[in-house]
């Protein structure tokens, strides 16, 4: 997935239009902090679509007459923590159901990288550090507050982000919660570098999710 931020857009139709007609897997969000910002969120499997399809679509009309925010890019892939039962519904098609799902429009994406101190503990550490987070985020997701898309962008993140988290929901206030509540978390509070920037978003169109692999 990758997330591409402009500005100068008074009237998000025809950018809408634009997508929608590309018929790229994705949405398009207001940008809530910005009047006349706009995010473009696209999906694939396939990398070489962002260096191509993806990048065609942004040189096009009307994109050519925005202004590019480059500081909110994010890409990232999809991986596994090697316990999950199902590999492609975690890998493939929960990522696209939560992104794409109507019921939840808002949205908050932002990077983050931890510090080297984190890498240095024993995986069992690691782990039980990992799992705080990860209980956390079930329980808002078990009652349906947030829903979150946890991408990896090692390698791949001009400023070097180890990852990129998405949080979704259908009302903004419970994501601003769960990361207000992940603040006391050990992770965070002890072992994150860098956090952000934020991207608050607000969905104006998604794609349908295509058909699921076999």
């Amino acid at each position: 997935m990758q997330l591409q931020v402009f500005t100068g857009c008074g009237d998000a139709k025809p950018v809408i239009r634009a997508v929608e007609a590309s018929r790229i897997e994705g949405a398009v969000y207001h940008d809530v902090n910005d009047p006349r910002g706009i995010g473009i969120l696209g999906i694939s499997e396939d990398p070489t679509f962002f260096a191509s399809a993806f990048r065609d679509l942004l040189n096009t009309e009307p994109f050519a007459a925005l202004t590019h925010r480059p500081q909110f890019t994010m890409l990232g892939r999809t991986y596994t923590s090697g316990f999950e039962a199902d590999i492609d519904e975690w890998l493939f098609r929960r990522p696209r159901r939560t992104a794409l799902n109507p019921a939840w429009p808002w949205a908050v994406w932002y990077p983050l990288r931890r510090n080297g101190a984190f890498s240095r503990l024993n995986p069992q550490e690691q782990g039980g550090i990992v799992k705080e987070h990860a209980v956390l985020g079930h329980a808002y997701g078990d009652a349906d507050l947030a829903h979150d898309i946890r991408l990896a962008c090692h390698g791949v993140d001009v400023n070097d982000n180890d990852f990129v988290i998405g949080l979704v929901g259908k009302d903004l206030h419970p994501l601003s919660h769960l990361v207000q509540a992940m603040r006391k978390t050990v992770q965070t509070s002890q072992y994150i570098q860098t956090l952000g920037p934020f991207f608050v978003g607000h969905a104006r169109w998604q794609s349908p999710v295509r058909a699921e692999r076999a």
